[in-house]
């Protein structure tokens, strides 16, 4: 895959430095992939959500931390959208 948006992982990797090697492996393990439709990433990642619209999120940490991601099966695109805490994620999507 393509990861596009590599350095909002950056950031996040300075801001929540105890993500830094989940990240790094997420994105290593992201760039070798042959994902064709949600089905693969949930072989890699079980705990992976599509929440519809081409976003996926992906547990980091334990559920600790969420990634969002908008993949582009056919043009074999991650999209890194952002990433943040559980609690910031339930912010993003307005459930807490």
């Amino acid at each position: 895959m393509i990861a596009v948006g590599i350095g909002k992982l950056e950031k996040s990797k300075q801001k929540y430095a105890e993500c830094r090697e989940q990240l790094d492996a997420w994105l290593a393990e992201a760039r070798f992939a042959k994902w064709h439709s949600f089905n693969d990433i949930k072989q890699k990642y079980p705990t992976a959500s599509n929440i519809g619209n081409k976003i996926v999120i992906f547990n980091i940490k334990g559920n600790k931390y969420r990634l969002e991601t908008k993949i582009y099966y056919e043009r074999e695109t991650v999209i890194i959208k952002r990433f943040g805490s559980h609690a910031e994620y339930n912010k993003w999507y307005k459930k807490g």
